[in-house]
C-alpha cells in the first residue's frame, strides 16, 4: 500500500527504528544511517555517509563478506563477529536488496546475546513508531471519522452500515498507531475475553471491503470453541494482515481461495511464559493460501524484519503480527506444505479465564 499524503517518508520511519539500519548505493557506500547505526557503531552520521561499508565494519567471516559484496543477494547472518572500533560485538546482520535501484541495499544490523534475552531463538522485533506517525496521521484520522459520523446521519439504510464501517476502521488504526509506538517497550497489552469469531469475521469484512479482486475467503470455523484471552484489535489487525497477504500471494490464480479455520488443538499443546507463569495455548487458527509461499531460503526468517518475499515489500508486516501475537500470549508459525501446493499461518492462543467470562 503506498504511503497517504503527510506519511513520514524513509529516512523518518527507519529514524524510529532499534535496529541499526544502513542504505548502502550500488558502490558500496553508506548513504543513510539511523541513530541506532550510529549507536551500534559508534560514528556519528556524517562520518559515515559516503564511507564503505567495508571500511567501517571489520567482518570476520570471509564467506560473508563475499556475500555482502554481491550486491543483487538476499543475505541474512545470525551471531557474527564484527568490530566497528569500538570493540567486537556478535551481530546479526540482513542485506536486501532495491529491486527499485539496481545496486542499492538495506542492511541491518541488531546485537545479540543482549541482557534480558529471554531464552527464545527467535529474534525479539521492537519497532518504534517515530513521534511524527501521531501528528501527521492520527490528526487525519480525526477528521475522516467525524464525517463518517456526519454520513451516517445522512445515509440511506441500505448505505449506513457502510459508513460505520468507516467509523470503526478509523478507531481501529489509531489503536494500531498508538501500539506501534509502543513496540519498543515490554509492558504487556490488555487482554481480556475474546469471540475468536466475531474478530475473525470483522477482519474478513475489512479486507473483503478493500479489494476489488475474485479472492474467496472461505470459513472452517469449530463453534464449540470458547472465548480467547487476546486484544481483540490487535488481534483483528494480525488477522487483517495474514488475509491480505493470502490474498495477494494468490492474486493471480482464478478461483483462489484463502480458507480461515479454526479448532481446539487436542493432544497437541503450546506453550508460553506470560505474566510470569507457563500458558496453555489449545485455540489455533489456520489461515491457508494457494500461493507459492516465500522463497524457500526467506521460510526460516518470516517474522523478522525487512525480510520479504514481495518485490517491493518492506518485510514489517509478519513482523508486527508475531509482535502483536507475543505481546498477547500468543505465538504464530509458517509452514509450506510442497505437495498440496498451500501454505499455512498457524496462530495459536490461550482460552480466556472462565473468571473473567
Amino acid at each position: 500500500m503506498s504511503p497517504g499524503p503527510g506519511a513520514p517518508d524513509a529516512a523518518a520511519q527507519i529514524s524510529g527504528l532499534i535496529f541499526a539500519v544502513l542504505l548502502l548505493d550500488d558502490h558500496d557506500r553508506i548513504v543513510e544511517a539511523n541513530p541506532a547505526a550510529e549507536e551500534l557503531l559508534g560514528r556519528s552520521a556524517h562520518r559515515l555517509l559516503r564511507a564503505p561499508l567495508g571500511d567501517i565494519i571489520d567482518i570476520d567471516n570471509d564467506r560473508l563478506k563475499q556475500s555482502l559484496r554481491q550486491n543483487e543477494a538476499q543475505v541474512i547472518a545470525r551471531g557474527i563477529s564484527i568490530d566497528a572500533g569500538n570493540g567486537a560485538r556478535r551481530v546479526n546482520i540482513t542485506s536486501s536488496p532495491m529491486h527499485t535501484h539496481p545496486g542499492w541495499r538495506v542492511v541491518t544490523l541488531s546485537e545479540v546475546g543482549q541482557e534480558g534475552n529471554d531464552g527464545d531463538d527467535e529474534e525479539r522485533v521492537e519497532l518504534r513508531a517515530p513521534a511524527v506517525l501521531a501528528h501527521e496521521i492520527k490528526n487525519p484520522l480525526s477528521a475522516i471519522r467525524g464525517a463518517s459520523q456526519l454520513l451516517a446521519r445522512r445515509a440511506s439504510e441500505r448505505d449506513r452500515p457502510l459508513a460505520t464501517m468507516i467509523e470503526g476502521e478509523v478507531d481501529r488504526i489509531a489503536q494500531l498507531i498508538d501500539r506501534m509506538q509502543q513496540l519498543g517497550s515490554r509492558s504487556s497489552v490488555r487482554t481480556g475475553p475474546c469471540n475468536l469469531h466475531e474478530a475473525i469475521r470483522n477482519a474478513m469484512a475489512t479486507v473483503r471491503a478493500g479489494r476489488e479482486d475474485g479472492c474467496e475467503l472461505v470459513e472452517e470455523f469449530d463453534p464449540s470453541l470458547p472465548a480467547v484471552e487476546a486484544d481483540q484489535g490487535a488481534l483483528e489487525q494480525v488477522l487483517i494482515n495474514l488475509l491480505a497477504n493470502a490474498c495477494d500471494a494468490c492474486n493471480d490464480q482464478d478461483d483462489a481461495q484463502v480458507t480461515v479455520r479454526t479448532r481446539f488443538v487436542s493432544g497437541l499443546v503450546f506453550s508460553a511464559i506470560r505474566l510470569g507463569k507457563a500458558t496453555r495455548l489449545p485455540i489455533e487458527i489456520t489461515v491457508t493460501d494457494p500461493g507459492p509461499g516465500l522463497p524457500p531460503e526467506l521460510r526460516d526468517h518470516a517474522f523478522e524484519p525487512f525480510v520479504s518475499g514481495k518485490k517491493n515489500g518492506q518485510g514489517l508486516g509478519l513482523a508486527l503480527v508475531r509482535k502483536l501475537l507475543r505481546d498477547m500470549g500468543g505465538r504464530i508459525a509458517y509452514e509450506r506444505d510442497e505437495r498440496a501446493g498451500l501454505t499455512h499461518f498457524r496462530i495459536n492462543l490461550p482460552v480466556a479465564d472462565r473468571k473473567e467470562t
